[in-house]
């Protein structure tokens, strides 16, 4: 006789845990035992909401936003450039499957010395920092040069697309290689003619993905100077210019939607309709099936011509537009900079090792609550974002109804992801005393339109056919919901936000730095005064809280899975 289950189970762990974190975050950021609303704002606030029914629209200032746009768009399309090349590169190196190919079994070879440990532990260091901290340390070098833009988005995107490039690699089938390399074929050319073909169209997917990211990450950086939509945002609001603002936001708001409505149309072509494919079911490089489907690229598209034709005129004028000095690069003055500065943070000196902890916890508890927010609200509203219909009998007016809830709730979670987490941090700061919590819901609110998204379309992806099923059996509309939509997608669901969460402790500096609390606050302070010593501290505890989330968010994925 099958024995029954335990009731004490490894997700029931991680639910316990889950449940005590957040208990426990929510302490953190006072929300039962401090004065949370500041009541003298409430009126800032109605001016900007207000503001929202009267843009800017005087053709001087029209202008000026056409100019940043551009700007932005300059520096998005530069950035992804150089770290495609970046994450191309970085992801071979670090992939298991290149090190098998090339030195047989590196782990048995070398152990923890391996050059694949090395790699990858070298690409966690870069993608643990913001590209806003990169930002902000490559001003002290170049300048305000549009080049701190480029190199700032350039470095962590690289290394993140390294590593997601490298699991892509490692989750091929492995057959056409092994046979290739014992028929006598050199292994690189192996490797180039069986591994990168079933690779490309996903990274080609992945790449509109992190060039999406690039769009709201250039605007995020012109707050600190580099240029463009967030610099003029910025400026707006410190002016109370709330007519210009919403100018600026309608138009950043235009540039991610343009840019969302072209790479979903190249990814259906493609074959890869998810932004974001995790592969969170492969748990081990992938076996050759009947039923794995490898996306392909079409040779004959239309649109797929004119996108390249446009990418090949796009890329070099970007280049041109933003006018970056790449000659600070190889500039004798950069090495010098760059050697004072590594001369100012050594050794590190840290001022109070309680108050680094008390930080760290709050940046932990501030991820936690807005994981927690931006994941069940973008539950909630995945669903009617989703253009996802069993029955093919409705009637026209039925059809208009759910057309019409779609677009209004796609263009809900476009307009709090085109927004930078920080703008929404300064506007909820009229309204909320400072610390984490304004923080938290301006995270949220950014990431709830990401991960509304990515799990509308987990919903479009689901396939039809086990549901029609139930439908044929008898069932109703909540019944199909409950057991056939639901525990298909949750846990999708489930592993975007785990891989939110990673990402949204990275973005913790950005409220820091506008004053929400956290180590991004203490870093902001150290910049300012020149406390380069301190800086690297508390820099290194942000690594280390980003490894650390990284850590739980992996193996809390594999027990849910």
């Amino acid at each position: 006789m099958p024995r029954r289950p335990s009731l004490i189970s490894g997700r029931l762990i991680w639910l316990a845990c889950f449940a005590t974190a957040l208990i426990w975050a929510g302490w953190q950021a006072g929300i039962w035992h401090q004065d949370l609303v500041n009541h003298g704002g409430w009126s800032l606030f109605f001016q900007f909401v207000r503001a929202s029914w009267q843009p800017d629209l005087s053709w001087e200032f029209l202008r000026l936003t056409l100019d940043a746009t551009i700007k932005t768009l300059g520096y998005a399309v530069t950035g992804t450039f150089f770290s495609l090349i970046i994450g191309i590169i970085g992801g071979i190196l670090a992939s298991q499957v290149w090190w098998e190919i090339a030195l047989g079994h590196p782990r048995q070879k070398w152990g923890i010395l391996s050059p694949l440990l090395a790699v990858r532990a070298g690409l966690a260091i870069p993608r643990a920092i913001h590209e806003m901290i990169w930002g902000l340390f490559f001003v002290n070098i170049f300048g305000l040069d549009p080049l701190v833009g480029v190199v700032a988005i350039a470095i962590p995107f690289g290394a993140i697309t390294a590593k997601v490039f490298a699991e892509l690699l490692d989750t091929c089938d492995r057959l056409p290689l092994h046979a290739t390399v014992n028929a006598g074929s050199p292994p690189l050319s192996a490797f180039l003619y069986t591994i990168i073909p079933q690779t490309f169209p996903n990274l080609l997917s992945y790449a509109f993905y992190r060039f999406e990211c690039s769009i709201r990450a250039a605007a995020v950086l012109g707050i600190i100077g580099a240029g463009g939509l967030g610099y003029e945002i910025f400026l707006s609001l410190q002016s109370h210019r709330y007519q210009q603002m919403w100018t600026l936001f309608w138009a950043i708001v235009l540039l991610n939607g343009a840019v969302d409505i072209w790479s979903a149309s190249l990814r259906h072509r493609f074959g890869a309709p998810s932004r974001l494919d995790l592969n969170f079911q492969k748990l081990s490089p992938a076996k050759p099936t009947t039923q794995t489907k490898t996306p392909s690229i079409p040779s004959r598209d239309p649109f797929i011509k004119l996108s390249l034709i446009a990418v090949a005129a796009i890329l070099p004028l970007s280049f041109w537009y933003i006018q970056a000095d790449f000659t600070k690069l190889w500039a004798p003055r950069t090495g010098q900079l760059l050697a004072n500065f590594l001369t100012s943070v050594w050794p590190p000196q840290p001022t109070e090792w309680g108050q680094l902890f008390t930080l760290s916890a709050q940046t932990i508890a501030m991820s936690i609550l807005a994981m927690t927010g931006a994941g069940f609200g973008g539950i909630l509203l995945s669903f009617p974002a989703a253009n996802y219909s069993l029955n093919n009998t409705k009637s026209r007016q039925s059809q208009a109804l759910k057309t019409t809830i779609v677009l209004i709730t796609r263009t809900f979670l476009l307009i709090t992801r085109a927004i930078p987490a920080p703008i929404w941090a300064l506007i909820l700061l009229y309204v909320l005393f400072p610390g984490i919590l304004p923080g938290s819901i301006a995270l949220g609110i950014y990431n709830l339109g990401i991960l509304g998204r990515l799990m509308a379309e987990v919903i479009e992806n689901t396939d039809k056919r086990p549901l029609q099923a139930l439908f044929t059996l008898g069932a109703n509309n909540p019944q199909v919901f409950l057991y056939g939509i639901l525990p298909r997608t949750l846990p999708r669901f489930l592993a975007y936000i785990l891989y939110r969460w990673e990402v949204c402790t990275r973005e913790t500096a950005l409220v820091g730095l506008v004053g929400a609390g956290g180590l991004g606050r203490q870093l902001s302070e150290q910049l300012s005064s020149f406390d380069y010593p301190g800086l690297m501290i508390t820099l290194l505890a942000f690594i280390a809280v980003t490894l650390i989330v990284d850590f739980i968010s992996t193996q809390a994925g594999k027990s849910l899975r």
